[in-house]
Parts: structure tokens; C-alpha cells; sequence
């Protein structure tokens, strides 16, 4: 099995702590790491079982791993012997809903445990991961194999702004046959492409594509063909230009902008290499509309047939609502205006093919579905794939080459070009005369893959300090959870000691000697007869003068004396007395506390 040779010097990835001693082929033990659950495991290579990736989560798991400045990978595999072109294990090819980048470990105290680095060689070349398994390729990613059906691949690098060129040379295509290549030839579709255009259909297939065909030399996207250039077949050289208008800035007041940069992204361990698994793109109902070849209505509902005739027995229907659909409104599809691509046959210009492109960002999320999403990744915890509603610097138009059975490709990025356009290939078209001297409007697209490195590194950069000002903002909300935790014991502590003072004091009082409850004298009552004892019975002005004045002084006292006159005059017993001494009492009580 044959290797990529050592890491060019095109360029390196930033500095970074030197790799520990550890063997190259050192694989972690497994029973360190927590299994990703099925339902989010990746799809294995063409031919071998389904890895089970693993999540890098903890710096234990990191210790004793070797941290790398450039990937492992790819091992190559040839298709048969003395063959240029190679299978490619165990790189993790995008399939699917997930796409993978390299990962290097970073080294301890950083707060991200990985960073991104490259993969040999280092320079624009076809994607080790974003192609088809179905391709293959040579050791430099120069060249580009098919096998049956229409398969896709996409350059490492995307385009985001500016003026852009690149050479694809035709080794075997235009509807020529060979023995692998069936009935029906071999064939070449080129173009650009999104994130979200499919591996496994040609260039063109839908909106997120356009492309040129060997064929008829017609432009298509959206899967429709119309008039362009002529066509072209082996031995020919496309020219491939794209030019795109500056970046639009993200809103700093619009936390919902999608122009707004961030990553969603997970280290995992892939069959002993640390890689990023990242959920893809999605397609969006909008562009998918584009596809609806038949014009009708979404709106339109079927109605039953209804008979003329009405039965005898059959009573009036009432009258119905009429119940309207909601159809959730379609998102306005942006484009960039003043983009433009343009497709060059041996240095003869077929004039532009397609302009004012769609948008590469992502469609602004409703209310809605963002308050849906917000409130799954509640559910689904820290270590679960979100979809990223924001640009996470891999949006934008990609090269995209598609190959039907055995065609064969061999891109050339430059700097050197079999038919060099133009200095100003928006003036040629534009119908402008080009003067000599001019200075040149475009750039080679190999002098994109340093730049998109930087960019990769810078967002790296980034991340890990927003790590670090998160961690602090933890730490101190740790403290003061701690401190609140703390105060509230506390007081509980206090609490509990008063109690039990209060109970001490309690149980330390002597209880009264007695505490059988006295029955109130007013109960108690001696009947007898009116005119029995009317002469001894005090006067009213004798009553009213002696509880006249309760707030004297000598009020209780004359009521006392009162009292003993007239019970020492009483023929009444002795207790009785008593009793009605006690009921008065009270009463000058009652008549004290009212006034």
C-alpha cells in the first residue's frame, strides 16, 4: 500500500507546540472514549465496514495522542496494477448529512481540544473528502477517474469574492467509448457549485450548480439545458472563470444575520485520526421549488362531484367555512449581483454562460422554525450536530466536475495555463477593447488555498479566545454559585441555632402550680323573689356612683367597700356573696378597658 509522500512547502499551518514523542500509527484506547450514539455515526468508504467515530471530548483522552501540523491520511489503494488513479482509506469521505475536515490535537490549556490543519499536498487540488466515493484520483488530487453513472467532486477550496480562473484538461470524455465505458460513452459535465449541490449527480442538477456539457457544449442548471458554446471532447482545455462581488458584511445589531461567521462542528477519532464531523447544509424548500417543472398551484385543493338531484328525505346542508390552508410563505431567493461565469474551449471565449448568481448564504430562518431549533438543542445537549443557520467560511462556489462512467479529468490550477486568458476578461466579454499593458483583473485560483488556510487558522484564532472569555464567565458564575450556596447555609445554620435557644428557654420555665381553669363567677346565679329582699336592695344611684369613676385611684377601693357593705347587710349565704364580689370584678374590668 502505497503513502502520500511528505508535506510540501506551499504553505504551513501556524506554530504550534511540537508533536510529542508518540508512534505514528499510535492508536488511543478505546475504552477511554463515550461511543457516538447510531443514529449519528458516518457512513463508511466504498468496500469497508461502518467506522464507529468517536468523540474527542476530554483532555485525558488527548494526553498521550501525537498533535500533527499536517494529516495522516490518505493511504491510497491503486485500481489495479501500475494504475496512476487510487482508491483512497480511510479518509472520511462526505456522505450524506455530514461532511469531515483534518483535525489536529491542540496543545494543554487551550480551551478547544482540536484546530484545524491540512492534509498532503498542500496546495488547490480535488477534495480527499468532498467527492464521490465512486471517483478516483491520482497521489497529487490533480487527475480525476469515473466509474458508472454521473459522480461529482469539489475542489478544497470555496470562492467568495473576487476574479477567478482554472484549467480542466479532458483526458477521456466527449462520448467516446472504451471498455469500461458502456453504450452510452463517457462524458464531462464542469462548473461551479455550492455547499449543498449533491456528489452523486452531475453539475447543473439544481440551482445550487451550473455547468457546461461535453456534448452539445449547452449550459445547464436547475436539470435544463440551453444553447451556449460548442461542444468539446478529449484533448480539449475548459477555461473556467467566476467573478463574485465583495462579501457582504454581517449586521452587528442582527444576531439572526446569516452573513454572521460561526462554526458548528465536532472532533471525533475516525479509524485513529482526529477529524471534524460537520452536519451539511441542508437544501432549502425555496430552491427546491425551483425544480417544479408543472407550474401548478400549491394552493389549489380537489373538490368532490356533487349530484344535481336531491333525495326527498335529504335535509338543507348548512352552510360551511370555508378552511384555508396555511402554506408556510416561500423565502425571496438573493442573488449577487454583477457574478457572472464565463467558459473558455482551447482559449476561445463561449461568452457568459450564467450571471447574477444565487446567494451562497443560507436563507434568514423564521421565527418559527429558529425558536424549533432553539429549543431541540436544549433537548440534544452539548455533543449533538445543529444546523447552522450562519456561514461557517466554507460557503461558496466550489469548482465542480462531473464525470459519466469512465471519463477522465486533470485540473490545472495554475500558474501556468495552456491558453492564458485575457488580462481583463470582463472587458472581452463586456465587448470592451483590452489594451496592451493592462494589468491583470484575475487571479489564478492556487494562490486561493493559502489564502482560504488563513482564513481557517484566523476562525480558529477566534474561537479559542471566545473559549477562554466563556470560561472565565463560567468560573465567575461558579463562584458565585458557591458564595449564594454558602450564605444560605448560613442563614439555615442561624436559623436552626435560634430554634433551639427558643426551645431550650421553653422547656427551662417552671410551669404554674396550678392550671385547672377557674369557672367564671358570672355563671353562677341565686334565684329568689323580687319583694323579698326590695328594702335591702342597693339603690341605682348607689350603683352608678360607686362605678362612676373607674379610673380614680380610689375606684377599685370604693367599689371593694362597696361591695363588703352591702354584702355584710345581705341575707344572702356567704358564697353567693362571693360570687357576685367576683362578677363585679370583672365588670370593672370590662368598663375600665372601654373607656
Amino acid at each position: 500500500m502505497d503513502v502520500v509522500p511528505a508535506m510540501t512547502d506551499a504553505v504551513s499551518s501556524p506554530p504550534r507546540e511540537a508533536p510529542s514523542p508518540q508512534p505514528a500509527n499510535h492508536t488511543p484506547s478505546s475504552n477511554k472514549k463515550r461511543k457516538r450514539a447510531p443514529a449519528t455515526a458516518s457512513p463508511a468508504p466504498e468496500g469497508a465496514a461502518p467506522p464507529v467515530p468517536e468523540i474527542i471530548s476530554t483532555r485525558a483522552d488527548l494526553s498521550s495522542r501525537p498533535r500533527l501540523s499536517i494529516s495522516r491520511g490518505p493511504y491510497f489503494t491503486p485500481l489495479k496494477e501500475g494504475s496512476e488513479f487510487f482508491k483512497t482509506d480511510p479518509t472520511g469521505i462526505n456522505r450524506g448529512r455530514f461532511r469531515y475536515t483534518p483535525a489536529g490535537i491542540n496543545p494543554p490549556g487551550c480551551y478547544q481540544p482540536c484546530h484545524t490543519i491540512e492534509t498532503n499536498p498542500t496546495s488547490y487540488r480535488i477534495s480527499w473528502e468532498d467527492r464521490s466515493p465512486f471517483l478516483h484520483v491520482t497521489k497529487d488530487a490533480l487527475g480525476l477517474l469515473g466509474t458508472k453513472g454521473f459522480r461529482s467532486a469539489r475542489c478544497n477550496a470555496p470562492i467568495r469574492e473576487g476574479h477567478w480562473f482554472m484549467e480542466v484538461k479532458i483526458v477521456h470524455g466527449g462520448g467516446e467509448h472504451s471498455a469500461d465505458s458502456g453504450s452510452e460513452g463517457s462524458h464531462v459535465r464542469l462548473g461551479w457549485g455550492r455547499r449543498e449541490a449533491p456528489l452523486n449527480g452531475p453539475v447543473g442538477l439544481d440551482g445550487y450548480s451550473y455547468g457546461i456539457r461535453d456534448k452539445t457544449g449547452e449550459k445547464v442548471t436547475l436539470s435544463r439545458p440551453r444553447p451556449y458554446g460548442r461542444p468539446f471532447t478529449s484533448g480539449d482545455v475548459i477555461g473556467m472563470y467566476i467573478c463574485l462581488p465583495p462579501r457582504r458584511q454581517a449586521d452587528e445589531k442582527d444576531p439572526h444575520d446569516p452573513a454572521h461567521i460561526k462554526r458548528e462542528r465536532i472532533a471525533i477519532d475516525l479509524k485513529g485520526q482526529e477529524v471534524f464531523e460537520i452536519l451539511e447544509y441542508p437544501q432549502s424548500k425555496e430552491m427546491i421549488a425551483l425544480m417544479d417543472y408543472s407550474g401548478k398551484s400549491s394552493n389549489t385543493t380537489s373538490v368532490p362531484s356533487s349530484s344535481t338531484k336531491k333525495s326527498a328525505t335529504t335535509k338543507p346542508e348548512r352552510p360551511t367555512v370555508p378552511v384555508r390552508k396555511t402554506t408556510p410563505e416561500l423565502r425571496p431567493l438573493p442573488t449577487l449581483s454583477d457574478s457572472r461565469i464565463v467558459f473558455f474551449i482551447n482559449g476561445e471565449c463561449q461568452g457568459v454562460a450564467f450571471q447574477d448568481l444565487y446567494d451562497y448564504l443560507q436563507l434568514r430562518a423564521t421565527d418559527p422554525s429558529r425558536k424549533a431549533k432553539e429549543k431541540k438543542r436544549g433537548r440534544e445537549g452539548v455533543k449533538e450536530h445543529r444546523e447552522n443557520p450562519f456561514d461557517d467560511g466554507s460557503l461558496g462556489y466550489y469548482p465542480f466536475i462531473s464525470l459519466f462512467n469512465s471519463a477522465c479529468v486533470r485540473i490545472n490550477p495554475g500558474p501556468d495555463f495552456d491558453f492564458p486568458p485575457p488580462p481583463d476578461i470582463d472587458a472581452l466579454v463586456n465587448g470592451i477593447a483590452v489594451q496592451e499593458g493592462q494589468e491583470r483583473t484575475w487571479r489564478p485560483i492556487y494562490e486561493r488555498y493559502s489564502e482560504y488556510m488563513k482564513e481557517q487558522w484566523a476562525l480558529d484564532e477566534k474561537e479559542e479566545e471566545e473559549g477562554r472569555v466563556e470560561l472565565l464567565k463560567l468560573a465567575e458564575q461558579e463562584k458565585e454559585d458557591v458564595e449564594k450556596k454558602a450564605q444560605k447555609l448560613r442563614k439555615r445554620q442561624q436559623a436552626e441555632a435560634r430554634k433551639r435557644a427558643k426551645q431550650a428557654a421553653v422547656s427551662s420555665t417552671p410551669e404554674p402550680a396550678s392550671s385547672v381553669t377557674q369557672p367564671s363567677p358570672l355563671r353562677h346565679y341565686t334565684a329568689y323573689e323580687p319583694d323579698e329582699f326590695a328594702d335591702r336592695s342597693p339603690a341605682p344611684q348607689e350603683v352608678q356612683s360607686a362605678h362612676s369613676e373607674p379610673t380614680s385611684e380610689y375606684g377599685d377601693m370604693d367599689a371593694e367597700n362597696t361591695m363588703t357593705r352591702h354584702s355584710s347587710e345581705s341575707p344572702w349565704p356567704q358564697m353567693e356573696m362571693d360570687d357576685i364580689a367576683a362578677g363585679a370584678d370583672v365588670i370593672d374590668s370590662l368598663i375600665a378597658s372601654s373607656v
